[in-house]
């Protein structure tokens, strides 16, 4: 099994917290959008929507990240010999979780003349891969088109608070059910938390833990308790320690900016 993705990609994030909680054994490989790698034809070929994560199990290549966490749960029952119940309260929280777009968030963050900076780098690129493999061109300037009509979007001041305003929904509904369970989904761990916990984390990366999780005592103490697991050490704390943490902050937003730029709303 094979897991393409990048360390700062939420969306990846939320795939490695789930693989290291079963347990299940995955080569990584790194993508790297800021070179443009997630571009290159090879790779292009295999996912043309040029989104991260991929996971491939021999013949089987998954891309959303929803459907990556469905299949890596069903995968660690069928290893484990057991037979699991269904659990519609862990797939609701999983849907309500997904349901929430962190990019527009984050690029209200990001100084407009980074987002311009890498809005020109990905034109060039995409323009060179066209040269490059004439027969995927037209697939290529699809991407080359929405990149244009996605930087008209990120101006729209709605976007942006709308995006606010659904994130502090989702966090009132985690908040008051964390009045009635340990984790999202029951007392035990699941697939839920693993999506859940790298939208926390974005917003510590952010410095907007005051506003969005200190005012929520329960998801705090939540917060406080996912922390210590080891999934979480691996997959996001070893990138938030000391001056690590504005690395990562300034590769993100680089990052986003590419992702967001392909991504169409």
């Amino acid at each position: 099994m094979q897991l393409y993705h990048h360390p700062y990609s939420l969306d990846s994030q939320k795939v490695r917290m789930a693989l290291e909680e079963k347990g299940i054994d995955y080569t990584s490989y790194h993508v790297n959008p800021l070179t443009g790698k997630n571009m290159n034809v090879a790779f292009f070929r295999m996912n043309p929507s040029a989104k991260l994560p991929v996971f491939q199990n021999g013949a089987h290549v998954i891309y959303r990240a929803f459907d990556i966490i469905q299949y890596i749960d069903r995968l660690a029952v069928h290893l484990s010999g057991e037979i699991a119940p269904v659990n519609t309260e862990v797939y609701q929280w999983m849907q309500k979780v997904d349901g929430w777009n962190p990019k527009m968030f984050t690029l209200t963050h990001t100084p407009v003349k980074y987002r311009t900076f890498v809005s020109k780098f990905i034109r060039r690129v995409l323009i060179a891969r066209m040269a490059e493999a004439p027969d995927l061109a037209s697939m290529y300037h699809v991407k080359l088109r929405e990149a244009y009509e996605n930087e008209d979007k990120l101006k729209d001041p709605d976007i942006m608070k709308q995006s606010e305003e659904e994130l502090s929904k989702l966090l009132d509904d985690v908040e008051a059910q964390l009045n009635n369970a340990k984790y999202l989904a029951g007392d035990e761990f699941s697939p839920a938390d693993s999506m859940f916990i790298p939208i926390l984390a974005r917003i510590t990366l952010l410095d907007l833990d005051e506003e969005y999780i200190n005012c929520r005592p329960r998801l705090l103490e939540y917060y406080t308790l996912v922390k210590q697991r080891p999934s979480y050490k691996v997959v996001i704390g070893k990138f938030f320690s000391g001056w690590k943490k504005y690395r990562t902050l300034f590769k993100t937003s680089f990052f986003l900016c590419v992702r967001t730029l392909f991504r169409k709303y």
